[in-house]
């Protein structure tokens, strides 16, 4: 029986992800001449073209968008066979984890998670892309390990796992004189507030569940980031809503502020973490999956005992 040259998919691999010959050779550390050869024994080993010219760059075929998932998921595996020897202890793993999160968690959860790198996997690297956009092919291409945040639409293959659920509760400076009296929804709403908003929207839930009331709030800032937002607080009248887990902050920046509870109702919000499934039995990732969940689990039980 004659065997396929298995080299052939890491190199269909590599075109396919650097769309260019030259690149290509530049990754497999061949001359261009090489990787030509090479790409003209993947089309007659495939029957296709797999990449043609359009205009100044090339492009894949049809055939060969077909086969780049099961093409990487497969090298990938392979890749995995020869590393298992030496992965299997985690002083010795030698990675850089990217987890996509929304800017409120990477405070609490990175200074956590970096202590876990330290003392279990201390030849690892982690990178924060704090960027709230998810594109799927991010975590089919490996260049994102992981999305940490609130659920949103994603293709049925993305695994995903709840973590904890938290909700909005108020932040505003200790000499506020809404803490004068007991806080009601008239009282929440009598005060100007900040939105924080990647699109930069004004209005949220909480304006919402304002309407049903009767009553609105007027937003006088909105920005896109929670950091700039608490800088905001101390001695202003302004309100924060702001997810409860990011408390944390209250105590890590020494401002003089206080949190409240929201006097209306507000649904809770979900955090989960989602990965591509040819992730599920790698070594490290296992293990990145594993330690985000059990600092999820300690941020979010520190939290609760600040209100």
């Amino acid at each position: 029986m004659q065997y396929p040259d298995l080299n052939l998919l890491v190199a269909l691999d590599v075109l396919l992800e650097e769309g260019s010959v030259v690149g290509a050779a530049q990754r497999m550390h061949l001359s261009a001449p090489a990787m030509s050869r090479t790409l003209g024994r993947v089309r007659e080993a495939f029957g296709d073209p797999i990449l043609v010219r359009a205009g100044r760059r090339m492009v894949p075929t049809p055939r060969a968008l077909e086969l780049r998932e099961q093409v990487r998921v497969l090298v990938e595996q392979a890749g995995g066979l020869f590393r298992s020897g030496s992965e299997q202890r985690l002083e010795t793993l030698e990675r850089q984890f990217t987890l996509r999160v929304h800017d409120v968690l990477v405070g609490g959860l990175g200074i956590r998670m970096l202590e876990a790198v330290r003392q279990e996997a201390p030849n690892c690297t982690l990178r924060f892309a704090t960027d709230n956009v998810l594109d799927e092919s991010d975590l089919r291409e490996g260049s994102i390990d992981i999305y940490l945040g609130a659920p949103i639409p994603m293709g049925p293959e993305i695994k995903r796992q709840s973590l904890f659920s938290t909700h909005y509760v108020g932040l505003a400076s200790s000499d506020h004189p809404i803490f004068a009296q007991d806080i009601s929804p008239e009282g929440f709403a009598a005060y100007p507030q900040i939105s924080v908003s990647r699109g930069g929207r004004d209005r949220d839930p909480i304006d919402v569940a304002l309407g049903k009331l009767g009553l609105s709030r007027k937003v006088m800032l909105t920005t896109q980031s929670f950091n700039t937002a608490i800088f905001a607080l101390p001695g202003s009248d302004l309100l924060l809503p702001i997810p409860q887990h990011a408390l944390y902050r209250i105590n890590r920046f020494g401002l003089s502020l206080r949190p409240f509870m929201i006097p209306i109702p507000l649904e809770n919000l979900i955090v989960i973490q989602a990965w591509h499934p040819r992730f599920d039995n790698d070594f490290g990732h296992r293990w990145l999956r594993k330690t985000v969940r059990q600092v999820c689990a300690e941020l979010s039980e520190s939290t609760n005992s600040l209100l």
